[in-house]
């Protein structure tokens, strides 16, 4: 009854005036979700055993803070509507888990949906959105991702604004992450309601292409790049455009993810890898854990990036940086190597959406490789690379003193 009385003070009660949780994400959120790489096998063991391995991996160190369960981690309601965890999976509870993870220093996500079903069939939070919130903020949750399956009849800004809502009166700060697959164009809706929003649907271990489900598809690195052009205004400090969880270590090549991360980096989306981190290669690791590439996405500006430049099968992307520094991504788009030659004197690029501008032919930078960690000389030097297939090279320039 105690229960009963308090949920229904928080719904009579919640100003129609709530509001998110501002300050959550000021930078790109980064942690690891369980999705890519375990879809519906998840269990508190794995969830406990990544914790561990964020820590000795080196990642948290690297700045991954969360750790977020996706579906399936459902049981069933109690008699008053309760959402349980699944008792097989995770016997001592959620507040167990939380407390062992923020005990690392970490933190924890967990997983819902706006429909009555999850996308894996599990409860979803349609009807029980305000005691849901309030589970998890007993249960010590620190991130939420909110989906969209299952969800007929729903207006997509409605269905998030009640979660939110919901969110605030609950009480606890938690990072809210709208999962909507861009289909009711969240960008243009979500910046007071969540933290970060889906542009696509889901990706898909795939560099360039895309695999059919019939009705849907999961897309690769190159067509989400490509899929929303022109929203980048919408994204920028506690309000991001999200281009989908990582899949650094999943499958591609070495080259392909290098290239995947960066211009995730670069497009200053979330961080989550969705990769086994307790048995990952020195390759993916060392990808994950490049401190200068990360720098690029955390950057405090939260400038998403562009692309500045296409010749064939080379693209250059752009993205301001504090300290009127700029980081460019060359791009090998296609499937032969390519070279590079860049004369840094023949170019101007701006950003006309910030009004920020870079002439290399009338001041000088100093050029340093992101991945090679080493300095390459200055914006008076000639670029000259080979550029291998799906592959990058990332640079920083910082204007000489």
């Amino acid at each position: 009854m105690k229960k009963i009385i308090v949920l229904f003070l928080l719904v009579v009660t919640t100003p129609c005036l709530a509001q998110k949780f501002e300050g959550l994400a000021l930078t790109p959120p980064m942690g690891w979700n369980s999705w890519n790489k375990f879809a519906c096998d998840v269990n508190e063991q794995l969830i406990s055993e990544t914790a561990d391995a964020m820590v000795t991996s080196g990642m948290k160190d690297a700045g991954y803070m969360y750790i977020n369960i996706d579906d399936c981690w459902h049981g069933e309601r109690d008699s008053l509507g309760f959402i349980r965890p699944d008792p097989e999976r995770f016997p001592s509870g959620m507040k167990s888990l939380a407390d062992y993870i923020h005990a690392k220093g970490l933190k924890l996500g967990i997983y819902s949906d706006a429909g009555w079903k999850t996308c894996g069939g599990r409860p979803g939070s349609r009807g029980y959105e305000y005691q849901d919130a309030m589970q998890y903020a007993t249960w010590g949750i620190d991130y939420l991702k909110y989906d969209w399956c299952n969800t007929e009849g729903l207006n997509a800004e409605g269905a998030y604004l009640t979660m939110r809502n919901a969110l605030a009166a609950a009480g606890r700060p938690i990072v809210f992450s709208i999962c909507e697959w861009g289909n009711d164009n969240p960008w243009e809706w979500a910046k007071n309601i969540g933290h970060c929003w889906r542009i696509s649907g889901d990706i898909a271990v795939i560099f360039d292409g895309e695999e059919g489900f019939g009705s849907w598809s999961s897309w690769g690195v190159l067509q989400i790049l490509d899929m929303r052009e022109g929203i980048r205004q919408y994204s920028g400090p506690d309000h991001w455009n999200d281009f989908d969880m990582l899949e650094v270590g999943n499958g591609m090549s070495v080259a392909e993810d290098r290239a995947h991360f960066s211009l995730w980096c670069m497009m200053a989306s979330p961080l989550l890898a969705g990769n086994d981190i307790r048995n990952m290669s020195n390759e993916t690791r060392d990808i994950l854990t490049n401190k200068e590439v990360i720098a690029v996405n955390q950057d405090s500006l939260g400038i998403q990036g562009f692309k500045c430049l296409k010749k064939s099968d080379l693209e250059i992307w752009a993205k301001p940086l504090q300290d009127d520094a700029l980081a460019l991504c060359f791009l090998n788009r296609g499937m032969n190597t390519i070279s590079v030659e860049y004369k840094w004197s023949e170019h101007r690029i701006e950003d006309g959406l910030n009004k920020i501008a870079f002439n290399f032919g009338e001041n000088e930078y100093n050029v340093r490789d992101l991945w090679a960690k080493k300095n390459i000389g200055t914006t008076n030097d000639v670029l000259k690379r080979e550029l291998a297939s799906h592959d990058v090279i990332v640079v920083k320039l910082s204007p000489q003193n």
